[in-house]
Protein backbone atom coordinates (compact mmCIF):
# COMPACT_ATOMS: atom_id res chain seq x y z
CA UNK A 1 0.00 0.00 0.00
CA UNK A 2 2.87 2.33 0.49
CA UNK A 3 4.10 1.74 -2.35
CA UNK A 4 0.60 2.90 -4.20
CA UNK A 5 0.73 5.82 -2.00
CA UNK A 6 4.11 7.17 -2.97
CA UNK A 7 2.45 6.56 -6.78
CA UNK A 8 -0.66 8.90 -5.33
CA UNK A 9 1.78 11.67 -4.05
CA UNK A 10 3.37 12.01 -7.71
CA UNK A 11 0.38 11.65 -9.38
CA UNK A 12 -1.08 14.97 -6.58
CA UNK A 13 1.95 16.65 -7.07
CA UNK A 14 1.89 16.63 -10.97
CA UNK A 15 -2.11 17.85 -10.81
CA UNK A 16 -1.22 20.40 -8.57
CA UNK A 17 1.29 22.15 -10.40
CA UNK A 18 -0.77 21.65 -13.56
CA UNK A 19 -3.37 23.07 -12.01
CA UNK A 20 -1.64 25.98 -10.24
CA UNK A 21 -0.18 27.07 -13.17
CA UNK A 22 -3.02 26.76 -15.70
CA UNK A 23 -5.18 28.81 -13.33
CA UNK A 24 -2.77 31.78 -14.71
CA UNK A 25 -4.38 31.77 -17.64
CA UNK A 26 -7.87 33.16 -16.16
CA UNK A 27 -5.85 36.41 -16.19
CA UNK A 28 -4.36 36.27 -19.30
CA UNK A 29 -7.67 35.17 -20.55
CA UNK A 30 -9.34 38.34 -18.64
CA UNK A 31 -6.55 40.93 -20.13
CA UNK A 32 -7.02 39.90 -23.63
CA UNK A 33 -10.94 39.61 -23.18
CA UNK A 34 -10.59 43.34 -22.10
CA UNK A 35 -8.04 44.71 -25.00
CA UNK A 36 -10.24 43.27 -27.43
CA UNK A 37 -13.01 45.42 -25.89
CA UNK A 38 -11.16 48.53 -25.88
CA UNK A 39 -9.78 48.49 -29.27
CA UNK A 40 -13.23 47.28 -30.51
CA UNK A 41 -14.75 50.56 -29.11
CA UNK A 42 -12.07 52.56 -29.15
CA UNK A 43 -10.82 51.98 -32.69
CA UNK A 44 -13.83 50.01 -33.97
CA UNK A 45 -11.46 47.12 -34.54
CA UNK A 46 -12.32 43.54 -33.88
CA UNK A 47 -9.94 40.19 -34.52
CA UNK A 48 -11.71 37.22 -34.48
CA UNK A 49 -8.48 35.26 -33.48
CA UNK A 50 -8.69 37.48 -29.70
CA UNK A 51 -12.27 36.22 -29.33
CA UNK A 52 -11.53 32.36 -30.36
CA UNK A 53 -7.82 32.79 -27.88
CA UNK A 54 -10.78 33.52 -24.89
CA UNK A 55 -12.88 30.36 -25.89
CA UNK A 56 -9.42 28.16 -26.06
CA UNK A 57 -7.92 29.79 -22.90
CA UNK A 58 -11.39 29.10 -20.91
CA UNK A 59 -11.20 25.57 -22.19
CA UNK A 60 -7.71 25.26 -20.77
CA UNK A 61 -8.65 26.12 -17.68
CA UNK A 62 -11.58 24.02 -17.57
CA UNK A 63 -10.02 20.96 -18.86
CA UNK A 64 -6.40 20.83 -17.31
CA UNK A 65 -7.60 22.30 -14.06
CA UNK A 66 -10.89 19.44 -13.25
CA UNK A 67 -7.79 17.20 -11.99
CA UNK A 68 -6.95 19.33 -9.16
CA UNK A 69 -9.93 20.26 -8.72
CA UNK A 70 -10.87 16.65 -7.95
CA UNK A 71 -8.23 16.94 -5.47
CA UNK A 72 -8.77 19.19 -3.47
CA UNK A 73 -12.65 17.89 -3.17
CA UNK A 74 -14.32 21.23 -5.12
CA UNK A 75 -16.08 19.18 -7.52
CA UNK A 76 -19.72 19.48 -7.42
CA UNK A 77 -21.30 17.40 -4.44
CA UNK A 78 -25.25 17.73 -2.77
CA UNK A 79 -23.60 18.75 0.54
CA UNK A 80 -27.01 18.33 2.38
CA UNK A 81 -26.86 14.62 2.12
CA UNK A 82 -23.02 14.25 1.79
CA UNK A 83 -22.93 15.89 5.33
CA UNK A 84 -25.66 13.80 7.02
CA UNK A 85 -24.05 10.05 5.96
CA UNK A 86 -21.76 8.74 8.06
CA UNK A 87 -17.98 8.81 7.06
CA UNK A 88 -17.93 5.11 6.09
CA UNK A 89 -20.55 5.54 4.09
CA UNK A 90 -19.28 8.73 2.29
CA UNK A 91 -15.88 6.83 1.72
CA UNK A 92 -18.03 3.81 0.34
CA UNK A 93 -20.22 6.13 -2.18
CA UNK A 94 -16.43 8.55 -2.73
CA UNK A 95 -14.79 4.80 -3.91
CA UNK A 96 -18.02 3.46 -5.67
CA UNK A 97 -18.28 7.21 -7.96
CA UNK A 98 -14.45 6.81 -8.99
CA UNK A 99 -14.68 3.27 -9.45
CA UNK A 100 -17.65 3.04 -11.81
CA UNK A 101 -18.68 6.28 -12.91
CA UNK A 102 -15.74 8.25 -13.11
CA UNK A 103 -12.87 6.41 -14.65
CA UNK A 104 -15.05 4.72 -17.25
CA UNK A 105 -16.20 7.99 -18.23
CA UNK A 106 -12.64 9.30 -18.89
CA UNK A 107 -11.71 6.30 -20.63
CA UNK A 108 -14.69 6.46 -23.18
CA UNK A 109 -14.05 10.50 -23.49
CA UNK A 110 -9.99 9.64 -24.13
CA UNK A 111 -10.94 6.72 -26.14
CA UNK A 112 -13.51 8.85 -28.37
CA UNK A 113 -11.43 12.25 -28.32
CA UNK A 114 -8.45 10.38 -30.25
CA UNK A 115 -10.00 9.59 -33.40
CA UNK A 116 -11.28 13.36 -33.46
CA UNK A 117 -8.41 14.81 -32.44
CA UNK A 118 -6.31 12.84 -35.26
CA UNK A 119 -9.40 13.61 -38.05
CA UNK A 120 -8.88 17.25 -36.83
CA UNK A 121 -5.24 17.25 -36.93
CA UNK A 122 -5.17 15.72 -40.57
CA UNK A 123 -7.10 17.88 -41.83
CA UNK A 124 -5.39 20.95 -40.28
CA UNK A 125 -8.56 22.18 -39.26
CA UNK A 126 -8.91 25.78 -39.27
CA UNK A 127 -11.76 28.08 -37.40
CA UNK A 128 -14.91 28.27 -39.62
CA UNK A 129 -14.46 32.07 -38.79
CA UNK A 130 -12.49 34.57 -40.77
CA UNK A 131 -9.07 35.37 -38.95
CA UNK A 132 -9.72 32.33 -36.49
CA UNK A 133 -7.60 29.97 -35.22
CA UNK A 134 -6.82 26.44 -36.28
CA UNK A 135 -9.02 23.92 -34.18
CA UNK A 136 -6.63 20.82 -33.58
CA UNK A 137 -5.35 22.06 -30.89
CA UNK A 138 -7.91 22.68 -29.00
CA UNK A 139 -9.44 19.30 -29.68
CA UNK A 140 -6.75 17.98 -28.41
CA UNK A 141 -7.16 19.37 -25.23
CA UNK A 142 -10.11 17.13 -24.34
CA UNK A 143 -8.12 13.93 -24.45
CA UNK A 144 -5.20 15.32 -22.40
CA UNK A 145 -7.63 16.85 -19.84
CA UNK A 146 -9.44 13.95 -19.69
CA UNK A 147 -5.91 11.49 -19.36
CA UNK A 148 -5.29 14.09 -16.61
CA UNK A 149 -8.63 13.30 -14.75
CA UNK A 150 -8.10 9.34 -15.26
CA UNK A 151 -5.23 9.45 -13.35
CA UNK A 152 -6.26 11.81 -10.94
CA UNK A 153 -9.20 9.25 -10.29
CA UNK A 154 -6.88 6.33 -9.50
CA UNK A 155 -4.67 8.56 -6.99
CA UNK A 156 -7.62 9.32 -5.32
CA UNK A 157 -9.46 5.57 -5.31
CA UNK A 158 -5.81 4.60 -4.05
CA UNK A 159 -6.16 7.30 -0.90
CA UNK A 160 -9.76 6.78 -0.45
CA UNK A 161 -8.62 3.24 0.24
CA UNK A 162 -5.98 3.65 2.47
CA UNK A 163 -8.56 6.13 4.90
CA UNK A 164 -10.73 3.34 4.44
CA UNK A 165 -8.00 0.98 6.13
CA UNK A 166 -7.29 3.67 8.81
CA UNK A 167 -3.58 5.05 7.14
CA UNK A 168 -4.83 8.29 6.26
CA UNK A 169 -6.86 10.78 8.05
CA UNK A 170 -10.11 11.21 6.48
CA UNK A 171 -10.42 14.61 4.51
CA UNK A 172 -14.16 14.44 5.26
CA UNK A 173 -14.16 14.99 8.75
CA UNK A 174 -12.82 18.48 8.36
CA UNK A 175 -15.63 19.49 5.83
CA UNK A 176 -18.27 17.98 8.21
CA UNK A 177 -16.46 20.66 11.07
CA UNK A 178 -16.76 23.61 8.04
CA UNK A 179 -20.26 22.40 7.65
CA UNK A 180 -20.98 22.67 11.45
CA UNK A 181 -19.31 25.79 11.83
CA UNK A 182 -21.42 27.10 8.78
CA UNK A 183 -24.52 25.98 10.23
CA UNK A 184 -23.48 27.63 13.66
CA UNK A 185 -23.22 31.48 11.75
CA UNK A 186 -25.79 30.84 9.95
CA UNK A 187 -27.63 30.63 13.22
CA UNK A 188 -26.03 33.45 14.50
CA UNK A 189 -27.22 35.89 11.57
CA UNK A 190 -30.49 34.70 11.69
CA UNK A 191 -30.45 35.42 15.58
CA UNK A 192 -29.14 38.96 14.75
CA UNK A 193 -31.58 39.68 12.36
CA UNK A 194 -34.59 38.62 14.62
CA UNK A 195 -33.21 40.63 17.64
CA UNK A 196 -32.31 43.22 15.72
CA UNK A 197 -34.78 46.30 16.69
CA UNK A 198 -36.14 48.65 13.85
Amino acid sequence: MQSLLKLSRGIDTFSTWIGRWTSWLVVVAVIISAVNAVVRKVFDVSSNTYLELQWVLFSVVFLLCAPWTLLKGEHIKIDIVNHALPLKVRSWIDMIGHIFFLLPFCAILVWTAIPFFLVSYHQNEQSFSAGGLPQWPTKSLIMIGLAILFVQGISEIIKRAAIMRGLLPDPNVDALSAHEIAEQEAVKIAQAITTEKP
